[in-house]
């Protein structure tokens, strides 16, 4: 009987240490909305895509400028709408199960997910300013799957694989270009769905 109670003591100390370390209020729910905001921004840029091309076939002209600032409020606007939901649906699953939102493991996450989201932010928008767009699409997913990796020690661990996918499929997108909503639709939109509706039916429920 001592044994029982000694494990079941050492079960519950291990146990509050793994919440005071990581950051396990993350929701399920906020990757699966943020796959849908992806979706529905790539829809949007497709859209616009497609109506400049449709001008310069027709009038000979394409404000190339203009497209961009178009493309990159689209871009913001996901990143905001996901940053913001994910963040709600995250407090909302703490208070629901009595852990605190802001604690040790959510700082260190917070801090080891910005390094290299900030850096790859920063440098998207020099290869935007220089004019390179055609390797945005991958920059984007290779520096947030670097993010998510360098993250994945203060969560849940499955966010590891995410960031490993992202990585992969931003540099075959690189070998690939043309190709670049696609597969940021893809990364940004399916994948992060998938990831969702895993972890909310395992850790959510």
């Amino acid at each position: 009987m001592k044994d029982k109670d000694i494990h079941a003591e050492l079960s519950s100390i291990r146990d509050l240490m793994e919440r005071s370390a990581k950051f396990i209020s993350l929701s399920g729910l906020s990757g699966v909305m943020a796959g849908i905001y992806a979706f529905i921004g790539a829809g949007i840029g497709y859209n616009l895509l497609q109506g400049e091309y449709a001008t310069l076939r027709e009038r000979h002209t394409y404000n190339e400028e203009l497209l961009i600032i178009k493309l990159f409020i689209v871009a913001v606007a996901v990143l905001v709408l996901s940053i913001g939901t994910g963040i709600w649906l995250s407090v909302r699953k703490a208070k629901r199960t009595s852990q605190p939102f802001w604690n040790a493991g959510s700082k260190r996450l917070l801090i080891n997910m910005a390094i290299p989201l900030v850096s790859g932010g920063l440098f998207t928008m020099i290869l935007v300013y220089r004019g390179y767009y055609g390797v945005v699409a991958p920059t984007t997913m290779i520096f947030y799957g670097m993010s998510l990796v360098a993250g994945s020690h203060y969560t849940y661990s499955g966010i590891r694989s995410l960031g490993i996918l992202e990585i992969l499929l931003g540099l075959l997108c690189a070998v690939m270009p043309g190709y670049g909503l696609i597969f940021w639709s893809i990364g940004f939109g399916l994948l992060h769905i998938i990831y969702g509706t895993v972890m909310h039916f395992r850790y959510d429920k």
